[in-house]
């Protein structure tokens, strides 16, 4: 039986006073009060609870500000860029004038559908990460595919071009990114240099074990190659992942994923390398200037 059906019925049935009926029960008077008079309006209907949720939310976020919050993640989404909380939250703040926390954002995100839920997804607490402290500490590099489309004119023209960028892994900065066919040792060692004549010097690199990069898995065959020659010439470390460790290079590694999936949604697909660097160069300036 519910606290406010016993209080009602020491009240109504058993004609006890408010005092005793408080001291019983572990209520305040105010409250007694307030239930008879709820019980001599609306009868029986007093005895069911009621919700303790207020009538108004002083701090709720105003729905033209929900309706921008969804607007923003279909606008990025469309355009292939990261459209998470935290991005929102900076074009909030920066265009609109709205200072709206992360998890404000994914709640009304999760509310409309527009999030899926990973329960499987390991914990971020649970990360184990590494980030040098200061701009041009470490470069990342890296490269990856893209395949043109076939033009209307040549429709057996198209194929496989590969991305090269060289990333700094303190700011995330993409110092080059560049389209080749395909990336070379010479290439890579190449926009190394023209990224330092850019940039100045780093202090260290840090790439996979593919041959472009370095020679250290060829059984000590190969001598240097002319990245790992030009390194030793700068007095840069020259540093590499484990093999199957993919995740050591994963700031690279997740810049390119950001960087195809803006290019895939493009309404217009490259079907040169040439229309393929300027979608690139877009979107390096405006991953470079004009994001969070």
């Amino acid at each position: 039986m519910s606290k406010a059906r016993l209080v009602l019925t020491a009240a109504t049935v058993e004609k006890r006073s408010v005092a005793e009926i408080s001291a019983t029960y572990g209520v305040s008077r105010s409250w007694v009060y307030e239930l008879l008079a709820r019980h001599r309006r609306e009868g029986d209907a007093a005895f069911t609870a009621r919700s303790r949720r207020p009538r108004t939310i002083a701090n709720a976020t105003p729905a033209d500000v929900v309706d921008l919050i969804v607007r923003l993640r279909k606008e990025l989404t469309d355009t292939g860029l990261d459209a998470g909380p935290a991005t929102i939250a900076w074009h909030l703040q920066q265009h609109h004038g709205h200072a709206v926390s992360r998890a404000t954002i994914a709640r009304h995100l999760t509310a409309r559908g527009l999030i899926t839920p990973q329960p499987r997804k390991r914990p971020r607490s649970s990360y184990i990460r590494f980030a040098a402290d200061q701009p041009n500490e470490c470069w990342q590099a890296d490269y990856t595919h893209y395949r043109l489309t076939p033009s209307e004119t040549k429709p057996y023209s198209g194929g496989d071009v590969e991305i090269l960028t060289w990333l700094d892994d303190c700011t995330r900065y993409a110092i080059s990114v560049t389209t080749h066919t395909p990336v070379t040792g010479r290439i890579v060692a190449d926009t190394f240099l023209a990224a330092c004549s850019t940039h100045g010097v780093p202090t260290s690199t840090l790439t996979d074990n593919g041959m472009v990069f370095t020679t250290r898995l060829s059984g000590g065959k190969g001598g240097r190659n002319q990245l790992e020659t030009q390194l030793r010439r700068l007095g840069v470390t020259q540093k590499n992942s484990r093999p199957n460790h993919p995740t050591t290079c994963g700031k690279v590694e997740r810049f390119q994923q950001t960087l195809k999936r803006y290019l895939r949604a493009q309404p217009v697909q490259p079907a040169t390398v040439q229309q393929l660097q300027g979608l690139i160069d877009t979107f390096v300036e405006q991953y470079n200037h004009h994001r969070p």
